[in-house]
């Protein structure tokens, strides 16, 4: 089968090869064949290194497709039955399921260490234990949840990450209340459903920070009431907040220095939400008097803060709704033998999100 190989870790282009097997199948697994996947940043920061992760590998963690084949034991799912990929499995019995915190599991990421695929020359790892740049995959049950027949592959495999992600940080975590002020620094997929998430709360005025003017631009109609570059956003504070900063802040790039940036031009009291993957080396740093005098909270939220599952169908009821846009966020499509045309496009901040195709 086909599917994009990266070869090494730091290497900027995927293999399209036609040698990849999908392993792994029995008890309590399935296999899925994925007819749509999404770019997500996370990819290309697996890719050169800022996300840990095992190489050769298969990246793409954002799928949806059909069951194919079901193992021993798998009871919930038949051949046939269309699904969402999801990257992290609650397992249902660890301490942080047991607490409610099921995106804080960490049996999905124990996967990643796992081979997902074989070549004539070895073993491929799969990125984030899920590997979606492929034509087919094996995954634990748990990773495959099934969707409604409505719900498109693409809105589907954009459901499985980067929607859940943006839209539950501003739901979950940071809990916007209705008539606050935002700002959101950087404004790609997962940016512009926290921009979406932050509408849906009843936030009164919604700043979309990037230094990409089309980004700005497109954050507008998700929601935004203002979109400013980088460099305007202490103008935007002064003039919204009368210079006391926004009630909310989100920080979606995975940098310190935009951590940093957001820290700022956060209020007294009031959230940063760090939503951004970034690399271990990366250190975000304040000092101990203003940490105690402002009182400002830092909240950091991975995969939306919130029970995965849930979040998927509140995602789906609110695009049933017209509630958010989902179709809006895919600007560009392209088939699996143009997966670094799409890299491009991330890379330059030309797409918000592009929908590969297999």
């Amino acid at each position: 089968m086909r599917a994009a190989v990266l070869h090494e870790i730091g290497q900027d282009k995927l293999d399209v090869l036609d040698d990849v097997e999908a392993v792994g199948f029995g008890p309590g697994k399935v296999r899925i064949r994925i007819r749509a996947t999404g770019l997500c940043h996370s990819d290309i920061s697996a890719m050169n290194g800022v996300l840990p992760q095992p190489a050769p590998f298969v990246p793409g963690h954002e799928g949806a497709g059909e069951i194919l084949d079901v193992g021993d034991g798998v009871a919930s799912l038949a051949p046939g039955d269309r699904v969402l990929v999801s990257w992290l499995p609650a397992c249902g019995t660890c301490p942080s399921c047991k607490r409610g915190q099921t995106q804080l599991c960490l049996a999905g990421f124990m996967n990643a260490g796992t081979p997902n695929f074989k070549r004539p020359g070895g073993d491929v790892f799969g990125f984030a234990g899920t590997g979606t740049f492929a034509e087919e995959v094996v995954v634990g049950a748990g990773c495959a949840v099934p969707i409604p027949d409505d719900v498109p592959y693409e809105i589907a495999a954009l459901i499985g990450c980067g929607v859940t992600t943006g839209l539950g940080a501003a739901i979950n975590t940071a809990k916007v209340e209705a008539g606050s002020s935002v700002a959101v620094i950087g404004c790609g997929g997962v940016g512009i459903c926290a921009v979406q998430g932050a509408k849906v709360q009843g936030a009164a005025q919604i700043v979309a920070v990037d230094p990409v003017a089309s980004r700005r631009e497109a954050a507008l109609t998700f929601g935004a009431t203002e979109a400013v570059s980088p460099g305007e956003l202490d103008d935007a504070k002064q003039r919204i907040t009368g210079g006391e900063g926004f009630d909310y802040v989100f920080e979606v790039v995975g940098k310190s220095a935009t951590a940093r940036t957001a820290y700022g031009a956060t209020r007294r009291g009031g959230t940063l939400c760090v939503v951004g993957a970034g690399a271990m080396d990366d250190f975000f740093q304040v000092n101990m008097f203003e940490l105690f005098f402002d009182e400002k909270r830092i909240l950091p939220s991975l995969y939306g803060g919130g029970d995965v599952l849930r979040s998927y169908e509140r995602a789906i009821a609110l695009w049933r709704a017209g509630r958010i846009d989902l179709e809006g966020l895919i600007t560009h499509r392209v088939p699996l033998a143009g997966i670094n045309d799409a890299l491009d496009q991330m890379r330059t901040g030309e797409a918000l999100r592009t929908c590969i195709s297999l």
